[in-house]
């Protein structure tokens, strides 16, 4: 049924006010939204980083070969007259040709050694073949495995041939003689480097590839045939390793002009500088700087490496030109191992860039192997321009009048580039041309401070960032800054470091290595650095000492655990939080760190952090805390009772409202388990003897008189939700699926008075627990044994815990975790049990050695209910076998349960997932519970050994890693829902309006007046018996809860959104709902009589059901035994009165959850902090069954079983807080709702149908009105000011707020007007005059004003 299109499109709701969302809405906090709700907690994937270098090289020897041959020049090139003449910048003609060979040779050695002092340099004048061997293989002998330089220059012999040869001499200079680039290769080796300044230099590059195919093929055929005269031979290498530079193409010769030098390949590639300026002048545009001169050329003042001078200037562009070309061009490993592995050929690369420039200019192209993509285009060429430009424009003043030299603006501007695409670049971009410069600006102090804040901002882009600038190289140098001692400095290389740490954690052994842990140490300690700042430096050092004992060592030594004890209570929650960290990894598994803190009290003061506000702080407190107690070193008395200490401490954790801080307190005492297994394996074997003699009431035999009892003839009680294993809930069957079976399941339920229902297992009682049934004591610790030990040792109750003699810590730990193992929330349930399973196991080992247990009738237990919880420890014992048919308890699956007529066919076994039946069907009855198994042979492979560190090994809960990941990611960018063009945030505002929308048409309508309320707009079978009704506020979606489950339909079309199991045990019951950010992103909370609480997320749309979280929102309620409908056995006989489940009240505006029921308190939950914030006793002998509060006037409501109504202030203290109490009814209170108005009052109502209303300042009622006996369910219209009465007689009556009864519905329409069933709940939406009705025939309907109104 569609709310009347006329309405909703009349002409009275124009576009104006249509328009205009509620401020309110933007203004509501929003509760569970935080990334540890929405995220899972795990550390980001690592990336591979490939930046480092895996084998840096030197470049330890060159050879020079200078074929010239002064005076004499080949006949097979017939030069130009004049040409070009100089070699090295030396005319060979102007002295004799022997001193001329020995100047060029000595000039060519200097001009290399600029580039690479270092190396051994041997030259080569002339030579004949042998000489050159001789050359080659000393040089390659003495290099062993670093690279070797060879050198030609063949500009006195013919060109090199199609044969793969090039030219070298006779003794006597009579003959030039061919020498093989084969042979070349085999006394140079590998790895090499080889340069060839000749012309049609292109051949031999084609040689050498082929000759080193060619050897390659040799070897495969001597590695095959041994009789190969190569196999006996060493391997020769392999020539993949070798670079060749090659002056031109193989066609091609050398430019001959005079105003060129001869070696122009070898001058680009030696004397870049110098060529690059003779050149430049040599072009159009060089008129353009009037004045400048090839000899002034020669005199520009300066030294090369001097970044002061113009020379060196220059020299420092040009080095920054060229490899951000190289960077942008390049694919990254071949920029990596061409410009970032060796020093020499990286300068001769970054100088064959320019020599590809100058000489396609002449019609020539230097050839590379590996091949570069052409490079001489590229738009950086034409800023080295700008740059040569504006330094030689200001030679003639500076060489004549001696005028100061001013610096070139390249730098800046190159950094403004860097800013622009910074600033103004879309997400997806490519990466920003300038991050080499950037690199090279660091080395400048002009210009660091700027460099340093654009590299951080950079870097903040996430991870792709941090790993382009480290593959660009950026690590020595941010590296060597940490040396520095300038202030300004600080906050912004802690940033580029937590940037760097958080992507790439292996840096912590460069920075040790290098002292810089002390850097980060001192700005951690200065107490005038903003807190971020120091947040990052703690994470810093938290990386450092992760699992890396020398940087524990270091820090140890450096004061880490004093300087970060003094930041523990630091108002801001990130550094608390990383400080905690830190700590518990300092002194992760290092005995020094943890005495130097037991010395400090360390663990006194990590206490005040267990009750922090933020929940991730409280996590951090509990890591470092449970690190302390796991240290593996030798046992004093001393360390004893300090663990002790701590594990008492932690203990009180154990009802924390945050399933992370409870996973990490899991994972915290699982520690202190591994250091004293022995005394909790005797715990263990305590509580499992004393589970077989403790016989639990077991809710389902305290059947009631009234009732039909239980079914109880079978051990397998068939569950209709197959959502596999409660851990599986979303993976395996998904939740539509499971609904289609479960419609067809329902059809043919109208027969005989036990017929299945999937809420309650059968009609009558509650649902049969297998509780305490002898089935159970079969299995090794499973869910319900454990459930079966937590309650007999609650009997003692769980609040005796903290403060016992310390002889009992250890049961005590034993309990809190068998609390834990029930916990509401699967991953911290299974956490537990794993810690339980894994001592219970080694317990009956050690118990019993004489026979080894077979693992796997020990280590699997059956998922006797859909919560055990499947992660069993798996050892490595065999699969079991296929169970029998008596084993269907075992699945979760059972396709259809058979008619109850019927003899009892069982379901065909179906297993899911962890839940392999263990073997315990095939046993006798009278099987003890340790005892082997049948026809199981003895496992040898399983050796208690290998378990401790089972436990201790698997049980992480990523939290550290998780929080890293904030280091990772933008920290700068506007969060997406602050972005007003979002995504988000339209979608946000799109609900805010439809909200509007909602609250005026409803509103117009209710203030018209409801006369009548009995249109049928919706009717449908539930697929359980509904307990729970709640109308979404602003969707037309309702929630129906039965008994464990969630059933979601869309009242307007009809039709089912969602099924899903609520996954509380089966001996508890769902008994209040509330939606919470309903006005946003909806969350369903569901509340159930055991007091647990769960939220969930993604329901009614079309992807799965996710639980956001779960706690224990009452610690000390038993569940107790419902009958049919609990307000119908209620009224039937009072004495046998079950209780009120768990009730509560939510207030969006304050994120505050009311939470009561079975118990002596209200317990007040603050859901942003994720902690109880205040117990108020209720000063009744009954339970709670209504809670309504009021923000504003900070006045709660409540509604009780002994038929008083008390009015709570929060805002005093736990004995003054009760400020008004009403005895009128007599009887248990349906409801109790206060007003929200200033004046609002409270309405209450009883079982006996009197409506009572009271002015909170008055002592007496207002006003009294009587409605039906018999009440089963009631609720109260917020707006419209009527009431419903749903009654066990099988009828509803709604009542305006006179007492008129404005409509009595009794029948359904259709079905041949079928009577409707007794009421189990009802509830009122909170805009619209809709009344929503569950009834016990399973039947839920929707009635609502006539149609006119609407």
């Amino acid at each position: 049924m569609k709310m009347d299109s006329d309405l909703l499109h009349s002409p009275a709701v124009g576009l104006a006010e249509e328009e205009e969302p509620d401020m309110n809405d933007w203004k509501l906090p929003l509760a569970f939204m935080k990334k540890r709700h929405s995220e899972k907690i795990e550390g980001s994937k690592a990336l591979a980083q490939s930046w480092r270098m895996k084998d840096r090289m030197k470049t330890v020897s060159v050879a020079l070969v200078l074929c010239l041959n002064v005076g004499v020049d080949p006949p097979d090139v017939v030069k130009t007259s004049p040409c070009a003449r100089l070699e090295c910048w030396i005319d060979p003609l102007s002295m004799s040709p022997q001193k001329a060979l020995e100047t060029i040779g000595a000039n060519l050695q200097k001009q290399y050694e600029n580039w690479q002092p270092r190396a051994r340099y041997k030259q080569s004048l002339d030579p004949t073949v042998d000489e050159v061997k001789k050359l080659c293989t000393s040089l390659r002998r003495n290099a062993k495995e670093e690279r070797v330089l060879f050198h030609y220059n063949g500009h006195g012999v013919p060109r090199p041939t199609v044969n793969g040869e090039i030219w070298v001499f006779n003794k006597n200079y009579t003959q030039y003689i061919p020498l093989s680039i084969y042979d070349l290769q085999t006394w140079m080796g590998s790895p090499s480097i080889f340069v060839y300044d000749c012309s049609n230099a292109g051949i031999i590059v084609k040689s050498f590839k082929q000759f080193a195919l060619q050897r390659e093929q040799e070897l495969e055929v001597a590695a095959i045939n041994p009789n190969h005269p190569l196999a006996q031979m060493p391997l020769p290498p392999s020539m993949k390793n070798c670079i060749q530079l090659a002056a031109c193409e193989a066609s091609e010769l050398l430019p001959m002009n005079p105003d060129l030098p001869a070696d122009l390949f070898t001058s680009c590639l030696t004397t870049p500088i110098k060529i690059a300026l003779r050149w430049f002048c040599m072009q159009k545009s060089a008129k353009l700087v009037p004045g400048v001169t090839l000899d002034l050329i020669e005199k520009i003042p300066g030294r090369l490496n001097d970044r002061r001078t113009p020379l060196g200037e220059l020299n420092w562009i040009f080095t920054a030109i060229t490899d951000t070309i190289a960077w942008n061009v390049l694919p990254r490993d071949l920029f990596q191992k061409l410009f970032r592995q060796d020093l020499l050929v990286a300068s001769l690369f970054r100088n064959f860039l320019l020599a590809e420039r100058i000489m396609r200019s002449y019609n020539c192209t230097p050839v590379s192997s590996p091949r570069l993509p052409p490079t001489y285009m590229h738009a950086m060429w034409q800023a080295w321009d700008l740059a040569v430009d504006i330094c030689l424009s200001q030679l003639p003043t500076i060489i004549e009048e001696g005028t100061a030299f001013r610096h070139s603006p390249f730098f800046a501007e190159q950094l403004t580039a860097f800013q622009v695409w910074l600033t103004m670049g879309v997400e997806n971009r490519n990466p920003p041309e300038q991050l080499p410069i950037v690199l090279q600006v660091l080395l400048s102090q002009v210009h660091r401070l700027r460099a340093l804040d654009l590299l951080g901002r950079f870097l903040d882009l996430g991870p792709w960032a941090v790993s382009l600038a480290l593959s660009v190289g950026i690590f020595p140098y941010v590296l060597k800054l940490l040396q520095s001692s300038a202030r300004e400095l600080r906050p912004l290389l802690v940033f580029i470091w937590a940037k760097i740490l958080a992507v790439d954690s292996s840096c912590q052994a460069d920075l040790v290595k290098d002292n810089g842990h002390k850097y980060f140490l001192s700005v951690l300690a200065d107490n005038y650095m903003p807190a971020e700042h120091r947040t990052m430096a703690v994470f810093i050092l938290a990386v450092i000492v992760n699992s890396y004992n020398t940087g524990q060592e270091a820090c140890l030594q450096g004061n880490l655990i004093a300087n970060c004890l003094e930041q523990l209570s630091d108002p801001h929650p990130l550094l608390r939080q990383w400080v905690a960290i830190c700590l518990g990894r300092i002194w992760q598994n290092f005995d020094s760190a943890r005495w130097c803190g037991v010395r400090d009290s360390a663990h006194e003061k990590l206490y005040i952090l267990l009750s922090d506000p933020i929940p991730e702080v409280r996590c951090a407190a509990v890591f470092a805390l449970g690190t302390f107690v796991g240290n593996s070193a030798e046992r004093t008395d001393h360390s004893t009772t300090i663990d002790h200490n701590v594990a008492m401490m932690l203990a009180q954790l154990i009802n924390d409202g945050s399933p992370v801080v409870r996973k990490e307190l899991v994972v915290a005492l699982s520690h202190l388990v591994v250091q004293y297994e022995s005394n909790f394996c005797t715990v263990a074997l305590q509580f499992i003897e004393e589970e077989k003699n403790y016989s639990v009431p077991s809710p389902a035999n305290t059947a009631e008189p009234g009732n039909l009892t239980p079914v109880r003839d079978s051990p397998a009680i068939p569950r209709l939700r197959s959502v596999n294993s409660y851990t599986n809930i979303r993976a395996a069957t998904t939740a539509r699926n499971l609904n289609k079976s479960l419609q067809n399941l329902n059809l043919n339920e109208e027969g005989g008075p036990a017929a299945f229902s999937p809420g309650n297992l059968s009609t009558s009682s509650s649902a049969s627990s297998t509780l305490g049934s002898p089935d159970n004591d079969e299995y090794i610790l499973s869910f319900e044994t454990i459930d079966k030990m937590r309650r007999v040792s609650s009997y003692s109750s769980l609040n005796s815990l903290i403060g016992v003699s310390f002889n009992s810590v250890y049961t005590q730990i034993w309990r809190v975790l068998l609390h834990l193992a029930a916990d509401p929330f699967p991953e911290v349930s299974d956490l537990a049990m794993k810690v339980l399973n894994s001592i219970a196991y080694k317990a009956t080992m050690n118990a019993r050695p004489q026979r080894i247990l077979d693992s796997g009738s020990l280590t699997q237990s059956a998922p006797a209910s859909p919560t055990s919880k499947g992660t069993h420890i798996h050892q490595a014992g065999g699969s079991p076998p296929m169970p029998s048919a008596s084993s269907s308890s075992l699945t979760n699956e059972v396709p259809k349960p058979p008619p109850r007529e019927q003899p009892a066919t069982r379901p065909p076994y179906t297993p899911t997932l962890g839940g392999q039946a263990p073997h315990s069907h095939q046993f006798p009855r009278t099987r003890k519970m340790f005892d082997k198994g049948p026809e199981q042979a003895a496992e040898d492979g399983d050796e208690p050994g290998g378990h401790r560190n089972y436990i201790s090994a698997t049980l992480q809960t990523g939290l550290c890693d998780w929080s890293a990941k904030y280091f990772a990611q933008p920290v700068m960018k506007i969060p997406e829902e602050h972005d007003l063009e979002s995504q988000v945030r339209m979608e946000r505002q799109w609900r805010f309006l439809r909200n509007a929308r909602v609250r005026r048409q409803s509103q117009r309508i209710t203030q018209r007046g409801v006369s009548r309320l009995d249109d049928q707009i919706f009717i449908n079978r539930n697929p359980g018996v509904p307990s729970v009704v709640k109308f979404h506020p602003f969707n037309a979606c309702i929630a129906v809860a039965d008994k464990d489950s969630i059933c979601f339909w869309d009242w307007e079309k009809g039709e089912r959104l969602d099924y899903f199991y609520n996954g509380n045990p089966r001996y508890t019951r769902i008994t209040a709902m509330e939606y919470l950010n309903g006005h946003d992103c909806s969350l369903l909370l569901t509340a159930t009589d055991d007091g647990a609480l769960r939220i969930w997320k993604n329901f009614a749309d079309q992807k799965n059901p996710e639980m956001v979280t779960a706690w224990q929102g009452l610690s000390d309620m038993l569940p107790t035994t419902r009958g049919l409908a609990r307000r119908v056995s209620i009224y039937l006989d009072r004495s046998k009165q079950g209780g009120a489940g768990m009730v509560v009240d939510w207030e969006q505006e304050t994120g505050l959850l009311m939470t009561s029921g079975d118990v002596r308190v209200i317990r007040i939950w603050d859901t942003e902090r994720e902690m109880k914030v205040q117990d108020i006793p209720t000063g009744a002998d009954s339970c709670v069954t209504s809670l309504s509060c009021d923000s504003q006037r900070s006045l709660i409501v409540a509604g009780l079983g002994d038929g008083s109504v008390r009015v709570y202030d929060r805002r005093m203290g736990p004995n003054e807080c009760r400020v008004m109490t009403y005895r009128e009814h007599g009887a248990w209170v349906v409801k109790a709702h206060l007003q929200k108005e200033t004046e609002g009052h409270i309405i209450s109502v009883s079982v006996n149908g009197d409506v009572r209303f009271f002015e909170p300042r008055t002592p007496d009622s207002v006003n009294v009105l009587q409605t039906v006996k018999g009440l089963t369910a009631l609720d109260i219209h917020p707006q419209a000011n009527l009431f419903a009465c749903g009654s066990m007689n099988q009828f509803i009556a709604v009542y305006n707020a006179n007492g008129d009864v404005i409509s009595n519905i009794k029948y359904y329409d259709g079905f041949m007007g079928q009577r409707i069933g007794a009421i189990s709940c009802l509830a009122f939406h909170p805009y619209w005059p809709h009344l929503a009705v569950g009834s016990n025939d399973f039947y839920m309907s929707i009635y609502s004003a006539e149609k006119r109104l609407r």
